[in-house]
């Protein structure tokens, strides 16, 4: 059913959570995990001029090192959790995350998205939304949705 499981993870507790699902699954279906960090671009062209968001759309950090090296960490947590027994492939992106992710996902393939929700609520939901719903509505893609808010109980 599931050959290839995306993770886009950006090294939060939110996506880390999320891991632990796709690596479940993933281990149940002997699927390929794809570990995917996507890079903002949308919130580092603030401070950066064109040129440079292009060359990190194209994978050339320069100057930004630390921000490659946030990215890889992410990624590399997915590997490490995954163990010797599930095959994962890395893969920074850059651009707006829910459209990377939902292309990412149709260029690779992949049978189900698997990714964390903050749980926002509210008008800031309504305005903003967040990555996982925005990907939700530009992907043909099954997209399971790990909620990781704490129970009010």
């Amino acid at each position: 059913m599931y050959d290839t499981i995306l993770i886009p993870t950006d090294g939060s507790d939110v996506a880390e959570n999320a891991i632990d699902h796709a690596i479940d699954l993933a281990e149940q279906y002997d699927a390929t995990l794809h570990a995917l960090y996507v890079v903002d671009t949308d919130a580092i062209d603030i401070g950066l001029g064109t040129e440079q968001v292009q060359r990190i759309k194209e994978g050339k950090f320069g100057e930004m090192s630390e921000l490659k090296a946030r990215a890889t960490e992410a990624t590399d947590v997915v590997t490490e959790r995954a163990g010797d027994d599930l095959e994962v492939v890395q893969s920074i992106e850059a651009g707006r995350p829910h459209a990377v992710i939902s292309e990412y996902a149709e260029d690779n393939d992949v049978d189900l998205i698997v990714m964390g929700s903050a749980g926002r609520g509210g008008v800031r939901r309504a305005i903003l939304g967040s990555v996982a719903e925005r990907t939700l509505r530009t992907t043909r893609i099954p997209v399971l949705v790990v909620d990781v808010r704490e129970d009010d109980d």
